[in-house]
């Protein structure tokens, strides 16, 4: 039936990559046959960019060069997994003096430097540029600072924001890995962001510090944190956990502005090298143990109290230890089970009343503050009589 003609039914664009033409596909319903008859159309309108733009003014465009940066010339090595995008300067441009900020002055010399870039799909990226020296008549000749780069780096700010956006997640060693580099000089990348960020902090508003230590590797490696209790940042690091941490971190809270005689409170666990520590160095600031360690500390009693019971309770109390540890809402059934027995029995276990100590000191934290403190008086003298 193609002597007649049909409304056109609906037609869409589609784009063929391989031969980078567009293409429009025409339905239409034939009332004749009941079937749909294709119509295709070939636009021999070329997608290719190099007649709009050719490949050095789409990467100058990439990069975000502005005059008088060009791009030169870019060399693609498949074998190597690579690609060297040059760029140069116009001649004869002047320049700002880097140190003195002078205008116009005039290029020098100039020297061929390297940076690594952001990969180009699976290829690492490289770039080169000739970067000139100005010979300035206040200050002598400098070398100019290309806005792509930090001065004295081997990466483009770019690639250092990729890695320290990767550090916060993962690490170094990861890192290097990933980017096929060494870790030292990753590890240097991060000292120099860390050190310029920690430089600009100011500590003058801190009245709140919370402090614990963790194991930074096997062993017993340990790492004193600083946390600022109201904002949760982080505002020290030490190695070590003992009172001499409190006396590094002082130092330090010092020079970002921060006033020891300011501090009103300190949390921390109940270590005595830490206790001393702030009472040396903070004396106007209060001293509160974290609702963790008090529990782990109850805990360990309960679990003293079960082990000591259980040598005259040996069958009652045989493999009972995370009953006791567990809060009542996180047993199984058949802990909870077993539970039930052995508060029911009518031994009047030590055990059990160190079980009902523990998960009444746990509800004084869901207390209002003016509750809590008498009620905490009360626990007290339940616990030790």
């Amino acid at each position: 039936h193609r002597d007649l003609h049909y409304p056109l039914r609906r037609q869409r664009q589609m784009c063929i990559r391989d031969s980078f033409k567009i293409i429009h596909v025409k339905w239409i319903n034939c009332h004749e046959c009941s079937i749909q008859i294709v119509t295709i159309i070939i636009l021999y309108r070329e997608l290719n960019y190099m007649n709009q733009m050719n490949n050095n003014e789409l990467f100058a465009a990439a990069l975000e060069l502005n005059d008088p940066w060009y791009i030169k010339d870019i060399v693609f090595t498949p074998e190597k997994k690579r690609i060297d995008i040059y760029i140069d300067f116009t001649k004869g441009e002047t320049f700002t003096c880097p140190s003195c900020e002078v205008k116009e002055c005039k290029a020098h010399d100039s020297r061929m430097m390297t940076w690594r870039h952001l990969n180009f799909f699976q290829f690492k990226a490289y770039l080169h540029a000739r970067v000139p020296r100005v010979k300035c008549s206040d200050c002598g000749v400098h070398t100019v600072t290309v806005p792509w780069i930090r001065k004295g780096s081997g990466f483009t700010l770019l690639f250092e924001k990729m890695c320290m956006d990767l550090v916060s997640v993962m690490p170094v060693k990861a890192i290097a890995k990933l980017t096929e580099l060494h870790d030292t000089r990753l590890w240097r990348l991060v000292k120099y962001h860390v050190e310029a960020a920690r430089a600009k902090l100011d500590f003058s508003y801190v009245t709140s510090i919370g402090i614990d230590e963790t194991s930074c590797k096997k062993r017993h490696d340990y790492i004193t944190l600083f946390v600022d209790l109201k904002d949760s940042s982080l505002l020290f690091s030490t190695k070590g956990k003992g009172s001499e941490t409190i006396e590094t971190f002082l130092k330090d809270f010092k020079e970002h502005g921060g006033n020891p005689d300011k501090v009103e409170n300190f949390c921390c666990d109940m270590s005595p090298a830490f206790i001393r520590g702030i009472t040396d160095n903070f004396p106007k600031a209060q001293i509160t143990f974290d609702k963790f360690h008090l529990t782990q500390t109850v805990n360990k009693a309960v679990d003293e109290v079960r082990r000591e019971e259980r040598k005259s309770q040996p069958e009652l109390l045989k493999r009972t230890r995370f009953l006791w540890l567990k809060n009542p809402q996180n047993l199984t059934e058949k802990q909870s089970n077993k539970l039930q027995e052995i508060s029911l029995n009518k031994l009047n276990l030590k055990t059990v009343r160190a079980y009902n100590i523990k998960l009444a000191f746990q509800d004084i934290f869901n207390m209002p503050a003016d509750i809590a403190s008498g009620l905490l008086k009360k626990w007290y003298f339940w616990a030790t009589h």
